[in-house]
């Protein structure tokens, strides 16, 4: 069709090799961009609504930055209806190169704060297992919130070099030609990305899990020696009542967390190569930056799979909603 062909014309299709597979891989990447914004706005929305109508979960920390998680992936799938209107209906008069930069720069801020949120979640429940009588000493709701403000500082101060021709934040997988051809990446904007964001972020998740689960395991193990000595109910219940919800809790978080990362770890690489001049692929581009944002739906999926406060929160949410119609 005339608007198809008009697409082909004016954006990036990465994935085509010939004009009519270029056209078609058009239509391909719309229908991948669309289902991603449509699932990752839905399924926060959803997240969102849930924890503003199940009490409960407020009872744990990291749901201040369970939250802002959520709010933060809402805004990508927000972010990502510039792609998807630009598939979908070319925006003549759009200053093109402006908009790249924004987008860019907002998606890359967003996953910022995401990162961060997780490396925070990480400390939380590590301080909320080592030190569980000052826990809520030292995490305060006030303290939280001072902490996610820093996080959304930081996230926005770390990528504006970018705006000062010092690289390209991150994003790949470019919708408009101008991205992909005139906004190249810088092999040391790009150090400086992994020594300030990443590389602390995956350093501080890997030590406080990594003592976590070594923490749980020396209870378990403490917990079934006394079954052995001391077969009687008080010594059940109080294995009960330990680290048991703490382990499940932290459980469900670290699913998140591996998740992020093996989904984000393809971008990171191809990231790195790409800005030391070693790979340029626009195929590979295209498809490890729209598999690292998918993340932003994935998290749902997880949290509302494992967790049964959530689960029986979005029931509630559902049957309101379903007497409501």
């Amino acid at each position: 069709s005339s608007s198809v062909m008009n697409i082909s014309e004016h954006l990036s299709c990465p994935l085509g090799f010939g004009h009519y597979n270029a056209v078609d891989v058009c239509i391909l990447e719309t229908v991948v961009i669309v289902l991603l914004t449509f699932l990752i706005i839905a399924g926060n929305l959803t997240v969102i609504f849930v924890f503003h109508c199940a009490p409960l979960l407020h009872h744990y920390t990291t749901s201040y930055f369970i939250q802002t998680m959520a709010y933060a992936d809402l805004f990508v799938g927000v972010s990502c209806l510039v792609p998807t209107l630009s598939l979908l209906h070319y925006p003549t008069g759009v200053h093109e190169s402006l908009t790249c930069q924004v987008f860019g720069y907002i998606i890359s801020v967003l996953k910022s704060v995401s990162m961060a949120c997780l490396a925070c979640i990480s400390v939380d429940r590590y301080l909320a297992i080592t030190k569980p009588l000052s826990y809520n000493q030292l995490v305060t709701p006030c303290r939280l919130r001072i902490c996610i403000s820093l996080i959304w500082i930081y996230s926005c101060l770390i990528f504006l070099p970018s705006f000062f021709g010092w690289g390209k934040p991150g994003y790949h997988g470019d919708i408009f030609e101008w991205c992909a051809t005139s906004w190249l990446t810088n092999a040391y904007f790009t150090g400086f990305i992994v020594c300030l964001l990443y590389a602390p972020a995956a350093f501080v998740i890997c030590f406080t899990y990594f003592h976590i689960f070594k923490i749980c395991r020396q209870h378990t193990k403490e917990i079934n020696d006394r079954r052995a000595r001391f077969p009687s109910h008080e010594v059940d219940a109080a294995g009960e009542t330990g680290h048991s919800p703490d382990r499940r809790y932290a459980m469900v978080l670290f699913r998140i967390t591996s998740v992020f990362y093996v989904l984000w770890l393809p971008y990171i690489i191809y990231f790195l190569l790409e800005s030391s001049r070693v790979l340029d692929n626009p195929a590979l581009s295209f498809l490890t930056t729209w598999l690292a944002i998918s993340n932003s739906f994935c998290n749902c999926v997880i949290y509302s799979l494992s967790n049964s406060v959530f689960r029986l929160g979005l029931r509630r949410l559902s049957e309101t909603i379903c007497s409501s119609c």
